[in-house]
């Protein structure tokens, strides 16, 4: 790699953790309270990536509050028994901490919701610094989340990297100037993430610390 990288960022749901089931009975839970049985587990998975707002707004203006309650106390009624972390994670996440990188989450979730998968799976201890929806005024792929992160880890875009799942990461990697890492187990697929471009693809969460030079845990 040219570029001498100090600092990474990344996405939670999805990349780090594994709320894919939890996220699309949440959705499934929402929808089909106000649309009984008009949405099946393929049609929300669109869905995986933007904000609630974003997403209740395109359904339905005018009930957008309510939407996104339901959806959270379900959410988070369900978070424990629906999430886990995926292979691999901890212990990369750990390896690049303990080699003095810099790590920061940047997500578009809450933070009451980020905290607790990052309490849950016991990654909470490597990250000084989490950028969630409440922390911004534009959320990914605005760069405003990702340049709030960087200020406060007083890391530059061309000595980071974004890693993520959607569309949302990588454009957001790309609007801040930072390197940009897709997934292969993105929810809609490796082509899904390889067709924004990302800078590379990680097939394991433990091929960053290939691309860094990073000696495993």
């Amino acid at each position: 790699m040219d570029r001498k990288i100090t600092t990474v960022l990344f996405d939670l749901d999805g990349t780090l953790i594994d709320t894919n089931e939890l996220i699309i009975q949440s959705f499934l839970h929402t929808l089909n309270h106000y649309y009984p049985e008009k949405y099946a587990r393929e049609d929300v998975l669109p869905f995986m990536g933007p904000t609630l707002a974003e997403t209740f707004t395109s359904i339905a203006p005018e009930m957008v509050e309510a939407m996104i309650q339901r959806y959270r106390m379900f959410n988070h009624a369900q978070h424990d028994s629906l999430v886990k972390e995926f292979e691999g994670v901890f212990e990369t996440v750990k390896s690049l901490k303990e080699s003095g990188y810099k790590l920061a989450i940047v997500s578009t979730k809450i933070g009451e919701t980020v905290m607790k998968g990052l309490k849950l799976t016991q990654l909470d201890q490597f990250f000084d610094v989490v950028i969630s929806l409440d922390e911004v005024v534009h959320a990914k792929p605005h760069p405003e989340p990702l340049q709030k992160a960087l200020e406060q880890l007083d890391s530059k875009p061309e000595e980071s990297i974004m890693v993520g799942d959607s569309k949302h990461d990588i454009l957001g990697g790309k609007n801040a100037g930072t390197l940009t890492a897709g997934v292969a187990w993105s929810a809609k697929g490796r082509e899904y993430i390889a067709s924004f471009e990302p800078d590379f693809i990680l097939e394991k969460m433990s091929d960053i610390l290939e691309y860094l030079n990073v000696e495993h845990a």
